[in-house]
């Protein structure tokens, strides 16, 4: 057993004698290990607990980044973008969006790089995004028995979020709806709905694409009139979850850097639920932001 840990012991320094390396920076000796290397490198550490991250030049000189906060406004002066910048000036890589963390630096560090350097290969993160949404607009309740074929409002909000480097057509959805009743069709209800989303167009400006809501949860209440004698007008609630693979087209139009006007045509069709005879009405206009 002792063998045992010995031969671990071994293999754990030998390990850390490749991944760390030792440095004098500003008459301060520290282990620094490389996270990226290039044209510019990155090397961090951990030090009491605190990470610390230093970036190294071609000619040997290294530069800690740091990010102090001001004693007087309490603001962080962010120090270490203009490290970055004044070392990537004239090459077009932009630090508004670098945070002084190992995962923000490294993508930061290997952009420059491949900018500078055509036989620099590396694989690009994936990037998960995300946009919150907000609609209103108008429906038949296309899959509900409508007799007297009514259109009320209805008002929402979803959640879409997508991998923007290698899968920017799909996307998931969370999508979250509340119809209002009328006069003539009191039927209240309100949708949770887990669904996906396929980009048709995917352009800069505007995309065009395809829903397809998987599953849904679906809550409300209703008022019936019986064909029984004395009974009348009843209530009744209702909740369910369905996977009814509701079929619905979208599109949005980019109107600032992070905000789009969204126009939305849902619940056209269910592939396993029931569809009334009406013609499907349910549009909706809305405003996306990225976040």
């Amino acid at each position: 057993m002792k063998k045992h840990f010995l031969l671990l012991g071994f293999l754990a320094l030998g390990f850390l004698g490749f991944s760390q390396q030792s440095y004098t920076i500003n008459n301060e000796t520290l282990e620094l290990e490389t996270a990226v290397e290039g044209n510019l490198d990155l090397l961090w550490t951990i030090d009491d607990g605190t990470y610390r991250y230093f970036v190294k030049e071609k000619n040997g000189n290294i530069q800690e980044l740091v990010n102090t906060k001001n004693t007087d406004t309490r603001k962080y002066q962010e120090e270490y973008k203009s490290v970055l910048n004044a070392l990537t000036e004239g090459y077009g890589v932009p630090t508004d969006q670098v945070n002084l963390t190992l995962y923000s630096l490294e993508d930061f560090f290997n952009t420059y790089n491949a900018t500078t350097d055509l036989s620099y290969n590396f694989e690009p993160r994936a990037k998960l995004q995300t946009r919150l949404g907000l609609f209103g607009g108008i429906t038949n309740q296309p899959l509900v028995e409508n007799p007297n074929n009514a259109s009320v409002p209805l008002f929402g909000l979803e959640f879409e979020f997508f991998e923007a480097t290698k899968l920017p057509r799909h996307a998931l959805f969370f999508h979250f709806r509340h119809v209002l009743e009328a006069d003539d069709f009191e039927y209240t209800s309100t949708q949770i709905a887990i669904g996906y989303r396929y980009r048709v167009i995917n352009k800069d400006r505007f995309n065009v694409y395809g829903n397809l809501k998987l599953v849904t949860y679906d809550f409300g209440n209703a008022t019936y009139t019986s064909s029984l004698p004395g009974v009348g007008d009843y209530d009744e609630s209702f909740s369910n979850i369905d996977v009814p693979f509701i079929l619905g087209l979208g599109a949005d139009f980019r109107v600032t850097e992070n905000g789009y006007i969204t126009f939305a045509y849902h619940d056209i069709y269910a592939l396993f639920s029931d569809n009334s005879d009406n013609f499907p009405i349910d549009f909706a206009l809305g405003f996306k932001m990225n976040l």
